[in-house]
């Protein structure tokens, strides 16, 4: 999340206010479970089947024939292949590396900072190096703990077999696995489930990143906070309120990722993200937030709903994401807002429970309510939602791996389908899993096809493009980010969808 040098004076809160004021009036957008405050390790994964597909009896995709496999990273000048063969290696684990000094110097990291960069070895030469299952689970301090591992270990094994049979290489096995695989083999080679080793048990490598992303968040969220109060407060219908929050604040602040756009602390005063916001209307390639109003708006009618919202960053994004549950939850769309997060260090900025927390603390207890009073108290009442159940948090293995989403593991497919009335997924991996990876036809192949076939709720996907696919996108926008940036339109994170689908749940 690289950090431009734009002042943040009132000139620019009065143009984050005009802009969102336009995003109102334009039709909308264009028309814990909970647990003690201070965690100190990460909540296990509540699912305990193993399954890696689906019985046939399940919802899948809508499609005449055969679903085409998933996308792979043998083609130079794709996304894919950028990723796995350079920037996995080259930016990601090279940032993490400096991120993290002490690897080097001291000699409790020694062990793990070999495996390290026997991990970037193979990295460096994807294209001929064969991925293999991972290391059997290391001791571990609970049986509890043990048998999460255990299963964890086990539904890895079953997603990895068959291209560890075949063979594959980091190329040529699908992008999705491999790109997953990398983070979880960096986990594996740091030692993060060695309880043996206490300087590297649950020791999250990309907390510096997360850190620096939270602190340099506060001088662009203010003016959202707010908006986000104006919009609880005043006389604002569930379509302006949900086009904003979610239109607007979410889905743009996924534009904020720390895995493409490092944080700079530096920059914490700089509001940077009304100007994403001044130019978010032009750069929608489909928007459903009509849909979704009318669905939040039956929600609300009915006393509230549960909500839940599939977390992708820690950082700005996770502000907005926090922006958006405190909407649902003050609008009476939601009763309780659950947050479906990772259940280890992932993505490098992908959020785990204990990093919302910290993003909420921060807020309520360390943001100067003076120089940002509207930040400060949002953090205050984001502690209350915590506390008394309205917002609720829950890890899943599934979500730190790259199984298509009509794939998910039955318990939580199962408690989705009862208790969720909608779902918020966030973020391009996510989206991605969605779409199973798979290159459907960009405007021909429809979200409710696609995703709203199958999904067990009201699904709206809020993403911003960082790979190459997608569905339900307007021909004439498609082609309109063509012409603006041809080499890059699909992988900057400059053009984004609101995408609502139905889903398989019925009253």
């Amino acid at each position: 999340m690289w950090m431009t040098s734009v002042v943040g004076s009132s000139a620019f809160h009065h143009s984050f206010l005009v802009s969102l004021r336009f995003l109102v009036l334009g039709s909308v957008l264009a028309t814990a479970f909970t647990i003690p405050k201070k965690l100190d390790r990460p909540h296990f994964a509540m699912s305990m089947t193993t399954p890696t597909t689906m019985p046939s009896s399940k919802p899948m995709p809508k499609r005449s024939e055969p679903l085409p496999p998933m996308i792979v990273s043998t083609t130079p000048g794709t996304w894919a292949y950028d990723t796995m063969s350079r920037r996995v290696d080259g930016e990601i684990m090279q940032r993490t590396e400096e991120d993290n000094p002490e690897w080097e110097s001291r000699p409790e990291f020694a062990a793990s900072f070999q495996k390290f960069k026997e991990l970037r070895a193979e990295l460096q030469a994807a294209g001929s190096t064969k991925i293999r299952h991972l290391n059997k689970p290391l001791s571990s301090e609970t049986e509890e703990e043990a048998a999460h591992r255990q299963l964890e270990w086990q539904q890895w094994y079953d997603i990895l077999d068959p291209y560890v049979k075949k063979g594959d290489t980091w190329l040529s096995a699908p992008w999705l696995v491999t790109e997953f695989y990398a983070y979880r083999r960096l986990l594996e080679a740091l030692g993060y489930w060695d309880a043996g080793n206490p300087a590297t048990f649950h020791r999250d490598p990309f907390l510096p990143a997360k850190r620096a992303g939270l602190e340099s968040s506060v001088a662009s969220a203010e003016p959202c906070m707010e908006r986000l109060e104006e919009l609880a407060q005043g006389d604002v219908d569930v379509a302006a309120g949900i086009g904003v929050a979610a239109g607007g604040f979410a889905l743009w602040g996924n534009k904020m990722d720390l895995s493409l756009w490092p944080a700079n602390v530096d920059h914490a005063t700089v509001d940077v993200f009304s100007k994403i916001l001044a130019s978010a209307t032009e750069n929608l390639l489909h928007d459903d937030t009509s849909q979704l109003a009318n669905h939040c708006q039956t929600l609300k009618e009915k006393g509230g709903g549960h909500v839940d919202i599939i977390v992708d960053n820690a950082g700005f994004e996770l502000i907005t994401d926090l922006a958006l549950a405190d909407y649902l939850i003050q609008s009476g769309i939601a009763k309780c807002v659950t947050f479906q997060l990772k259940s280890h260090p992932t993505f490098v900025s992908d959020a785990m429970e204990k990093d919302l927390r910290m993003h909420v603390d921060h807020y309520a207890e360390v943001v100067d309510p003076v120089a940002f009073p509207h930040s400060s108290q949002a953090g205050k009442r984001w502690q209350e939602y915590l506390e008394d159940g309205r917002w609720k948090c829950h890890e899943d293995n599934f979500w730190v791996q790259p199984l298509p989403m009509w794939d998910m593991y039955d318990e939580l497919r199962q408690d989705m389908a009862h208790r969720c009335d909608l779902a918020f997924v966030k973020g391009d991996a996510n989206y991605r899993r969605l779409l199973g990876d798979i290159e459907w036809d960009l405007t021909n192949n429809t979200f409710q096809d696609v995703v709203g076939n199958y999904f067990p709720c009201a699904v709206c996907a809020l993403r911003t493009l960082k790979a190459e696919l997608g569905c339900g996108m307007d021909a004439d926008q498609v082609e309109r980010a063509k012409g603006l940036a041809p080499d890059d339109w699909m992988v900057t994170g400059r053009f984004g969808v609101v995408q609502f689908g139905t889903g398989t749940k019925t009253e």
